[in-house]
């Protein structure tokens, strides 16, 4: 019991002591307060679901660890809610649509048929390890973590060399989306 008091303290102390810089850690990387103050509170809830959280090492590193990742899963759901504000209400059309499924006429077959070879074009101008990053992650469904452990490297490598993959893909399709957008 008096163990179970003693963890309650150390977590308690812990919220107390870094929750200032920890929010605004939080806050310089999304949009809106609200969603700052969310994810603080995941932060803290994986916190307290720790079974020995007196054994992490270096705590700030470890809830800025878990804050940034707590970032990325809040960004990858808002994009898959994105791509819904995409949607013609009279044509349904969508950038996933288009891109993704069976192409209904000539003009939709070419338009998917030059995002695909674009966005393949692209991948192979990447050097191998960004363009396996990406396609695990991305096609594959692989977190940044698995792939990190798949590749025996460390997940700041893994995702810096997705995110220097990203920003090529983007240069390089930035023309075909904006065509698309005025389609």
């Amino acid at each position: 019991m008096a163990e179970m008091a003693a963890g309650e303290n150390n977590i308690i102390q812990t919220i107390k002591s870094y929750s200032r810089q920890l929010f605004g850690f939080i806050r310089s990387r999304v949009a809106e307060t609200e969603d700052a103050e969310d994810i603080l509170q995941d932060v803290w809830y994986q916190l307290s679901n720790q079974t020995a959280p007196e054994e992490i090492e270096s705590m700030s590193g470890w809830l800025h660890r878990v804050a940034r990742n707590k970032i990325t899963d809040s960004y990858r759901k808002k994009k898959n809610e994105r791509l819904d504000d995409y949607i013609n209400e009279e044509e349904e059309l969508s950038i996933e649509n288009i891109f993704l499924s069976e192409a209904g006429n000539i003009e939709d077959k070419e338009l998917q048929q030059l995002f695909w070879e674009t966005l393949f074009d692209a991948l192979e101008e990447l050097p191998q390890n960004q363009r396996e990053v990406f396609i695990l992650n991305e096609m594959e469904d692989k977190t940044l973590q698995q792939i990190a452990d798949m590749q025996g490297e460390k997940i700041k490598t893994v995702i810096s060399r997705k995110h220097y993959a990203v920003q090529h893909l983007r240069k390089r399709l930035e023309d075909l989306y904006n065509e698309f957008m005025n389609y």
